[in-house]
């Protein structure tokens, strides 16, 4: 019998044999782009940003891309900013804040009282009701964000929450802009921070005029709602400045009587701030000289004695570094081949084209 190839001839022959071997190619370069694909989808389950609150600088922000990593609940898509629990001693780190000796003072003091009321239903003892949400109050970069986290892994050790993570909102989070979008999107939120803690930035502007009342309304009754259905899984703490705080609390009484503990944030003092910056150069390994030292010290004085109501406090600092370390590179740039040691070396004009 003939062969399967005898039938053509050379020119024939030799198209027969390239179409085959294009096929074959291709059909390798799809499971390579398949096999790919399913890799990078493991990969970018997490997309990390930089924690937004100065008071921590190794801090990181989680957005969850990939609907099987969720804490639970929330549809496919959503990006919720989450902070997962880090291992390790919470009141260790909580120590070692910047500043903050009263707020380091009240977290303790909250702690020790729910470990007592626990330690007294443990024994069959009368406990008060437990309410462990929270409002913190004080100006923009005074460590809310950083607090809160670590209050949640705090709840975590003493077994109120299972997870202990921290999913991060705000007003265009839980607002929708459009009649029923509202409920949907709280209850997302939620969903989100189930056995961990939901933390509301600026809560204040949920019911502002500018924020759409009933929609305000709307998410208001819903968070209390959840925060019922859900007590012994769901905390929330919200936060903002302090004045516009205690009015959003007077607001519902189903808040006055949820949020009965506030948590006040003071602004940092220069040398506080002083020492924040320190912080940043020692983990991305700068030196500082003495001139631009002195010079940094001058202008965060000037800066506190002088700040506005909407004066940034830790995000001021990491921003003033970011432009200090920018500056720097410029200047090695134009300059061209320097010594090693300059490469981690922070002048005076680099202070002063950051300030």
């Amino acid at each position: 019998m003939a062969s399967f190839f005898d039938r053509f001839n050379s020119k024939q022959l030799t198209i027969v044999i390239v179409c085959i071997t294009a096929c074959f190619l291709m059909m390798g370069a799809c499971t390579m782009v398949l096999g790919n694909e399913g890799e990078e989808s493991k990969e970018k389950k997490l997309v990390i940003d930089d924690d937004d609150d100065g008071s921590d600088v190794g801090g990181r922000k989680y957005k969850f891309t990939d609907k099987e990593d969720r804490s639970e609940g929330g549809e496919e898509g959503d990006s919720v900013n989450v902070k997962k629990p880090i291992e390790g001693d919470p009141y260790k780190e909580l120590d070692e804040l910047i500043g903050l000796d009263a707020v380091k003072a009240e977290v303790r003091s909250l702690a020790n009282y729910v470990k007592v009321q626990k330690q007294r239903q443990e024994k069959g003892l009368k406990t008060p009701n437990l309410s462990y949400h929270l409002v913190f109050t004080g100006s923009p970069g005074t460590g809310k964000t950083t607090v809160a986290r670590i209050v949640a892994r705090i709840y975590k050790d003493l077994g109120i929450l299972k997870k202990g993570h921290l999913v991060e909102t705000d007003r265009s989070g839980l607002i929708g802009q459009y009649v029923g979008q509202t409920a949907p999107r709280v209850n997302q939120m939620c969903d989100s921070a189930l056995n961990g803690v939901l933390f509301i930035d600026e809560a204040y502007a949920i019911t502002q005029s500018d924020a759409g009342a009933d929609y305000g309304k709307e998410a208001v009754a819903t968070l209390l709602k959840r925060m019922e259905d859900d007590r012994d899984r769901l905390v929330v703490i919200v936060a903002g400045y302090t004045n516009e705080m205690k009015k959003f609390i007077d607001t519902n009484p189903g808040l006055q009587s949820r949020f009965n503990r506030y948590i006040h944030f003071p602004d940092y003092s220069s040398d506080d701030l002083y020492k924040i910056f320190r912080q940043y150069l020692k983990k991305n390994q700068y030196t500082i000289t003495k001139e631009a030292a002195s010079y940094l010290k001058e202008q965060l004085d000037y800066a506190v004695e002088h700040k506005d109501r909407n004066f940034g406090n830790a995000r001021f600092v990491r921003n003033t570094f970011e432009k200090t370390i920018q500056a720097q590179a410029n200047r090695i740039a134009k300059a061209g081949k320097v010594p090693d040691e300059e490469l981690v070396e922070i002048t005076l004009a680099d202070i002063k084209s950051a300030i």
